[in-house]
């Protein structure tokens, strides 16, 4: 089963965590168009934040995961 869980993990992310229409909508207010990819490009990064976000918690002995667990640059 674990397995499973990594494989899962590395062949990429397969759910949608992202609302499409508002993603759209906020780039169609920057007055940019939006690529079909595009939207998967996004929700990829969103996965990889999540990800690097539930490490750090565990590494400071934590479960929950706060905003500050979010590497902003």
């Amino acid at each position: 089963m674990a397995k499973a869980k990594a494989k899962a993990a590395k062949s990429g992310p397969t759910e949608m965590l992202l609302i499409a229409s508002k993603v759209r909508g906020a780039v169609k207010d920057a007055d940019c168009n939006f690529a079909g990819d595009a939207l998967d490009g996004l929700n990829a990064y969103v996965y990889w934040l999540v990800q690097q976000a539930t490490k750090r918690a565990k590494e400071n002995g934590r479960k929950t995961v706060r905003a500050h667990d979010f590497l902003i640059m």
